[in-house]
């Protein structure tokens, strides 16, 4: 990409982004003001961009700082944080909430995540190209003077784009790319002036964008920065009224709460009542589901099975067919099936959570190779419970070669779990070879 970038050959520039980014021809010749079939030449090596004017729009509209093109750096590279202003037309709320999430720290209390390699520097390489097709840093310190419904919406779409990235990178990789969006977002709460429904919807945006932070950072490993973030959220989600968002911000804290060894029952209750009965189909699924995983962290069957039942209602009762946000479009029937298997797992009941876990990931595609590997951790669990050691043995080895090289701190942290629970089967060699192999 470096070299492509040298030569200014952007038709290289734009294969790379679609070959590892998996960014449309389409939306590059959105972004950049170029024919989609122009778009599709110049990545065929048909043609090239030579003036000045058109390389400089497209540095600009990908994000492209100047010394990578031989240029002088851009004016957004050069623009500095605007300091807090007074404006009437700013609400009161974003005083206390923007300062908050900007100062959000980075500490690892979990350790930091060492990985280095060849695999390591490929990962780089994708993030960098799915940063520059997607136009992630295309307005760090962004600064407006007055901002309507428009310029929000185009911060909303952009979110929803970069949102995609958590299905092929791991919190690692895209920790920075959303920190510095909320960043973006963060400034126009400080600088920019508006009407009080446009700052309320700059809320909203700043909880969806500080919860897709917060989860980089979990699965990065940054759980105090998680907590503060998923707190920030559900401050400015409560500021913007924007009863969805709350409630889904206190279950991803519950969801860490869980994850780190604290029970989340309490936060996950709370998630649910937050968010009105009349939240679309997906949001109330998702927050069930969240609810139901507390639950059987906890070891409550009972509770368990009742949540679960609540979001498999909300998926398929009246009012399912209903859209709801990009945040939520990802929980369907198969979420929920795995989600199934996860809580009959950690419930030790096995002949639930095998089938449960088989069908959903019958047809997975390892493309998702951070969500898959984890989801085969659980179906090892699974295995084992039954007393199928060899089999558990195999799926957990397949786990641990789907997610070697992802940039997340969790499916190492399952499959470690796993092998100490294999170690009394040594003397089976498969496991043997296996525990060998992780020097266990």
């Amino acid at each position: 990409m470096q070299a492509a970038l040298k030569r200014h050959d952007f038709g290289q520039v734009f294969k790379l982004a679609r070959q590892w980014g998996g960014i449309s021809f389409l939306k590059i010749a959105d972004a950049c003001d170029i024919k989609p079939e122009r778009v599709g030449k110049l990545a065929r090596g048909d043609g090239a961009i030579t003036t000045y004017e058109k390389i400089a729009y497209i540095a600009d509209a990908l994000g492209i700082p100047g010394h990578m093109i031989g240029m002088a750096p851009r004016p957004w590279e050069r623009a500095s944080t605007p300091t807090a202003t007074s404006r009437p037309e700013l609400i009161s709320p974003l005083a206390t909430v923007a300062p908050g999430i900007a100062n959000v720290p980075e500490s690892n209390d979990l350790g930091t995540v060492d990985l280095e390699g060849d695999e390591v520097q490929r990962r780089r390489f994708l993030a960098a190209s799915i940063g520059i097709a997607t136009g992630a840093t295309m307005t760090p310190g962004a600064t407006a003077g007055r901002i309507g419904p428009r310029q929000v919406q185009h911060l909303q779409r952009r979110t929803t784009r970069l949102r995609s990235l958590d299905d092929v990178l791991g919190g690692a990789d895209t920790r920075h790319i959303y920190r510095a969006e909320l960043g973006t977002t963060l400034n126009l709460l400080r600088s920019a002036s508006y009407t009080e429904t446009t700052g309320r919807q700059l809320l909203s945006l700043v909880a969806e964008q500080a919860q897709q932070a917060g989860w980089a950072a979990f699965d990065a490993g940054r759980q105090t920065e998680a907590s503060a973030l998923y707190e920030k959220a559900f401050q400015a989600a409560t500021e913007a009224q924007d009863a969805a968002l709350a409630g889904n911000s206190l279950a991803f804290l519950a969801y860490q709460q869980v994850s780190t060894g604290t029970s989340g029952v309490a936060t996950a209750a709370a998630s649910c009542e937050t968010a009105s009965a009349d939240a679309p189909a997906t949001v109330r699924a998702l927050l069930f589901e969240r609810r139901a995983w507390a639950h059987a962290k906890a070891g409550q069957a009972k509770e368990t099975e009742q949540a679960l039942g609540q979001a498999e209602e909300a998926l398929t009762g009246i009012g399912s067919d209903r859209p709801g946000p990009d945040w939520s479009s990802w929980v369907d029937t198969r979420e929920l099936q795995i989600m199934k298997g996860r809580c009959w797992t950690e419930l030790h009941r096995p002949l639930r959570a095998v089938p449960a876990l088989e069908a959903a990931l019958a047809d997975f595609n390892d493309a998702h190779a951070r969500d898959k590997s984890l989801y085969l951790t659980w179906l090892a669990h699974a295995y084992l419970d039954a007393g199928e050691v060899e089999q558990s043995a195999a799926v957990i080895t397949r786990a641990m070669d789907l997610s070697a090289g992802i940039g997340s701190v969790r499916p190492q942290q399952r499959a470690n779990e796993f092998l100490v629970r294999l170690q009394p089967h040594r003397t089976i060699a498969p496991v043997a070879e296996l525990l060998d192999r992780a020097a266990m």
